[in-house]
Formats: C-alpha cells, structure tokens, sequence
C-alpha cells in the first residue's frame, strides 16, 4: 500500500493552492474597490510586511545595498519600505487594471521618447522592448495595447497551481497581450516569428538563473541575465530596446523608451549576445539606481549569493508574474 504524498508535497499543494486563492480575492474584490480606499489598502499591506521583517524583505535590503552601497542601515530600511510600498502599489495597479477605462490606462502612463517604439515599428522591422522588475510592467504592456492600439507578444514562466498559471494568462490576454509559456520550448520559435512579421516583444529581462542567462557585471558584481532578447535581435534584425520605469508622488507612472541596442559588427553569436546583454544591464543598472525603491527583486539575484546555497536558490527562481 502506497503511504501517499509526502507531508512537504502537501505543504507545497496547499500553498499553491492558498496563492491561487489569494490572487483570485485580489481580482475578484479589489478591483471593485474606489482607487483611494485600494491605494490605502495597499500601504497599509507594505508596511505591515515590511514591520515583519521577512525573506523578501531581507533579500530587498540585501540587493538594494549593492545599488546603494554608501547606504546605512537606517537609508537602506528606509530604502526597503518604500520598496515594499512600490511593489504593493504594483499589486493594487494590477488588481484594478481590468477594471480601468481605457481612458484611465492612457492617462496612468507617461513613458517619454515613445518614438524609438513607433519609428521602429513603422520601419516594420520588429522590436523587442526588454523592462527590469521596476515600476508596473502591466500597466506599461495595458498602455501600449490601448493608447499605440499595438498588440505584443511576451513570455511569462508556468506557475504553479495550474489554475493560477491560467489566471495570468487570461487577465494578460485581457489587456491585449499574447502569453506563451517559458517551458516547452517553442516560445523562442514563436517570438521570431512575431518579429520577422515587423511585430512587438515585451520581455521582462533583468534576472535569469538558467545555466543559459549571459553573465553581466550589475553593480559591480557577477549575476546572469536572459541572453533571449539579444539573440532574437540578432536573428530577425529586430531592434532592441531597453525601458525602464518609476513611480513618482503622482498617480501616472513615469517610463522612458531608450535609444536600440546595436549588434556589434565583430565576434560570434554568443560573443554579440554577450556584450548587448551586458548594454542591457548597464540601462537596467542606470534607471535601478535612479529610482531604486521601484526595483521589485525580492529575490537573490548575484551570483555570490547564489552559490554557497543552491538549494535555497532554487526555490527562489520564481519571479514576479
């Protein structure tokens, strides 16, 4: 007779099964709530977290003081509350966005040197726009779709429980996006093809602990990062281009489109794809250390972190949906 699951895999279904039920609520209810009473809310979920000092919170202070390393404690605690308070906003941003008008996500964007997006698309060419984990990726994908009327295609990794995996496809598709799964292999296939058709790529591209990421000096210190929107760039003459994104004390999310990526004239594919995920990294770097209280990584991230422990690693690899 067979003893059944293990107590750790039930521990680990419940949990999945709790966050599905958790984003569920969060779609479900606060969606419905007046802006002002879900912005309290969401504040009122930061601080609580950040008072209780947990993982992600450590990790944050940990990874902020390599972006500001002649931060205090008292600067980086500091640092790791507004932080928190940026990535709930995040939250209560996506919660709520299914719910916005079209209006509300034309005027909750303000990105600035959108042309390096329209002109490249007009060329028909394809573009890759590839974002960090800074501001609200969401809501910049929402604009896009509704004030360009641009669809785009983007990759998102397969979440456990099933349910909710189909949770964030459904409410991406809702904002006008295509979602391919990160497993299963065709997704580079299909994103060429996407580009080589003169369409749009949004990746999310600041973190990659895969034995495939390209390694990139970030801050000073050794870390990977996803090779995908470099080599997409190579083999379909797409342009690449970095965006980075910030809140600001207003309810507009602010964002700037930077200038393409060029394909170095020399070295082979892997060496080009290694030196534009390295351009990549330092944009990324730059607009992290503007705004670094809107960088959302709660997890490790540096290779030094990373080695002495690859069993915890590994069950950090989950990023942000």
């Amino acid at each position: 007779m067979s003893a059944g699951p293990a107590p750790a895999g039930l521990a680990a279904r419940a949990a999945e099964h709790l966050s599905d039920a958790l984003y569920g609520l969060g779609w479900g209810t606060v969606k419905r709530l007046p802006e002002p009473v879900a912005v309290r809310l969401g504040t009122t979920i930061a601080d609580t977290a950040w008072k209780r000092r947990g993982k992600g919170v450590l990790r944050l202070e940990r990874n902020l003081a390599r972006v500001v390393p002649d931060a205090g404690p008292e600067r980086l605690s500091a640092l790791s509350k507004a932080g928190m308070r940026s990535y709930m906003r995040y939250w209560m941003e996506s919660f709520r966005l299914p719910a916005w008008s079209e209006e509300r996500i034309r005027e909750g964007f303000d990105p600035k040197d959108v042309h390096h997006l329209t002109d490249g698309l007009a060329s028909g060419r394809g573009v890759i726009l590839a974002l960090p984990h800074l501001g609200n990726w969401d809501l910049a994908g929402a604009w896009v779709t509704t004030a360009l009327g641009t669809p785009f295609t983007t990759v998102m990794e397969r979440l456990k429980p099933e349910t909710l995996y189909d949770r964030f496809v459904a409410y991406r598709a809702g904002l006008g996006m295509e979602v391919l799964p990160h497993t299963g292999g065709s997704a580079f296939g299909t994103l060429a093809r996407r580009l080589r058709a003169g369409g749009l790529v949004c990746l999310v591209a600041d973190r990659d602990l895969s034995a495939s990421g390209a390694e990139v000096t970030f801050f000073g210190e050794r870390t990977r990062m996803p090779a995908g929107p470099a080599i997409l760039a190579q083999q379909t003459g797409a342009l690449l281009l970095p965006v980075t994104l910030w809140y600001d004390r207003s309810p507009v999310m602010q964002g700037r489109v930077h200038p393409a990526i060029d394909v170095p004239a020399t070295g082979n594919r892997l060496e080009k794809a290694s030196a534009m995920t390295q351009a990549l990294a330092d944009v990324f770097a730059a607009g992290i250390a503007e705004h670094p209280e809107d960088w959302h990584m709660l997890q490790r991230l540096w290779l030094a972190d990373l080695d002495p422990q690859r069993e915890q690693a590994a069950e950090d690899t989950r990023e942000t949906p």
